[in-house]
């Protein structure tokens, strides 16, 4: 319908949504203004403060970390928060607890530090300086595709790059850690170290197997404690705990027939008839191209754990070893992307 004469309706329109939009640059010039203005004007340390409360898990026990004091350390969160006009974290009696908006400042934390640690490494590579050996500690057969992609890239654009991969019982695993003879390893840990730092790799699930030729090949087992009396494959020191809690549990190894520390030589006791014996599914599945081995037990009954990348809580890492943290850790996150 024709607006009335004179009204002036159809005149104002255009200068109403002219103004509108003038508005709308305003705002978006004043908010690029105030982001610019505040990049100046924040103390850039205030981050790294705020990323070390959290990780230490406390204000108190940050401030120990970095030889502060604990009013010195609270004044610089609150002055953190002053400047971001939002609350980040509230104290507990276990600690602190983020809130949304320190979620979201942490994440950024997390991408600052990471850049920041690369920055050396980065300038390395970019003039061609990087060599050395990357020394890497691994519970024995993981079979995981991201730490492969991430040895083979870095050969890919580091080929003077050593690696260096030593094989061991989990438990030493984390011991070379903790020591400095290993920088990054691939374990299972019952009782995590406050002094180094978990990164989810990979699930595995044990199942129970036997030879083709064993008395058993063919049937499914309900009841793990009707195992108990079978001749049984010990793996030893590489036996991650969720597993050995299991195996007590329905008294199987009662019977140790065999002993093997690495799971290649657990597997070819096992086939070998010496008799039953755990491997991770993903171990058999890989290793087993002859159909040589049963799974005996149901998949709702089966064990499992988490296999971490683990390394040093921010150690003095050298070049070869922070490319590889930055290969496989973007890896991981492109896979928690995808799920």
């Amino acid at each position: 319908m024709d607006a009335p004469p004179g009204s002036g309706f159809n005149e104002t329109l255009p200068s109403c949504r002219h103004g509108t939009e003038a508005i709308m640059d305003d705002s978006k010039k004043t908010k690029e203004k105030s982001d610019a203005n505040f990049a100046r004007r924040v103390d850039w340390n205030l981050f790294q403060l705020f990323h070390e409360i959290v990780r230490a898990g406390g204000i108190g026990a940050a401030a120990r970390r970095l030889n502060r004091q604990q009013p010195s350390v609270s004044a610089g969160l609150k002055r953190l928060e002053d400047h971001l006009g939002a609350t980040l974290l509230r104290r507990t009696a276990q600690g602190v607890e983020l809130m949304p908006a320190g979620r979201a400042l942490f994440a950024l934390c997390e991408t600052m530090m990471g850049a920041v640690r690369a920055a050396p490494h980065e300038v390395a590579t970019a003039a061609g300086l990087v060599e050395g050996v990357i020394n890497i500690r691994t519970m024995s057969s993981v079979v995981s595709p991201e730490f492969d992609a991430a040895l083979a890239a870095l050969h890919r654009h580091h080929p003077g790059v050593g690696i260096h991969i030593e094989v061991s019982p989990w438990r030493e695993v984390i011991a070379a850690l903790k020591s400095g003879d290993a920088e990054v390893g691939i374990a299972v840990d019952s009782a995590p170290d406050a002094a180094l730092c978990y990164q989810p790799l990979i699930r595995e699930t044990q199942q129970l197997y036997c030879h083709k030729a064993h008395a058993l090949y063919g049937m499914t087992v309900p009841q793990p404690s009707d195992l108990a009396d079978q001749p049984f494959i010990m793996t030893g020191e590489d036996e991650p705990q969720d597993l050995e809690n299991f195996r007590r549990r329905y008294g199987l190894g009662s019977r140790a027939a065999g002993f093997a520390e690495n799971l290649n030589e657990a597997k070819r006791l096992i086939e070998l008839g010496v008799g039953i014996g755990f491997l991770p599914t993903c171990v058999a599945e890989t290793l087993d191209n002859r159909g040589a081995l049963w799974p005996l037990l149901p998949e709702a009954v089966l064990p499992a754990y988490q296999v971490y990348l683990v390394t040093r809580d921010e150690p003095a890492r050298n070049t070869p070893t922070e490319l590889f943290l930055a290969e496989i850790m973007g890896r991981l996150r492109e896979r928690q992307t995808e799920t």
